[in-house]
């Protein structure tokens, strides 16, 4: 689990892919020294199986599901952003990240105001009911809050620490990114699937309290 609370951003430096699987060797923006083989590590919100490393240099296992929900199969040369697995007794100082990315979506707009810059991306139709005003997106692994919400896309919000300590400062209009909706969400969109017209509880309910 994680808390998409970015801790360095790296550059995957080579992807060798086998069959449908690929081995990625991503070149981290610091060297960690208490690293275990297995543990895990977000990669772009991707969670991954550390399979080895040296010094900063760290690889990767990607299997095919991974490559295709994720951008990680485009992603060589590019920019990635670096997250270790929460330990028990860390703050959880952004909202639970499984790393289990949903799916990827295009970046429509990106527009810098004076205090903040304002990302908006297209909705994937298949997770809309999951977005929500004031709820939760990992947006290529950061813990993101939903700004602004249309029919057709929402927006984000991002300090000037998280532009230029992330991935996100790389960005352009039409870009591929990755996208985790809010794991509560998913469940109690799920309770209401299956107990159909017989709880009190209804869509309608749950975007007015918030979620």
């Amino acid at each position: 689990m994680f808390t998409g609370l970015i801790e360095t951003v790296g550059t995957v430096a080579t992807i060798r892919h086998q069959g449908k699987s690929a081995e990625l060797s991503v070149e981290a923006g610091l060297t960690w020294t208490d690293l275990t083989k297995g543990e895990s590590i977000a990669v772009n919100g991707v969670c991954l199986t550390l399979t080895g490393w040296s010094l900063n240099m760290i690889q990767f296992h990607a299997l095919a599901e991974t490559l295709h929900r994720s951008n990680l199969g485009e992603a060589l040369h590019k920019k990635v952003n670096l997250e270790r697995a929460l330990k028990l007794g860390d703050r959880l100082g952004g909202h639970i990240v499984s790393g289990h990315v949903d799916c990827t979506t295009k970046v429509n707009a990106i527009a810098k105001n004076q205090d903040d810059i304002e990302i908006r991306c297209q909705i994937p139709k298949q997770h809309e009911a999951e977005i929500v005003q004031k709820g939760s997106v990992a947006i290529n692994g950061i813990s993101l809050t939903v700004a602004d919400l249309t029919h057709d896309d929402f927006a984000v919000r991002i300090i000037p620490h998280t532009w230029n300590e992330t991935n996100l400062s790389t960005l352009r209009q039409g870009d591929i990114v990755n996208i985790e909706t809010d794991i509560i969400g998913k469940y109690v969109l799920r309770r209401l699937q299956l107990s159909g017209q017989n709880s009190a509880i209804t869509m309608e309910t749950l975007l007015n309290a918030g979620f």
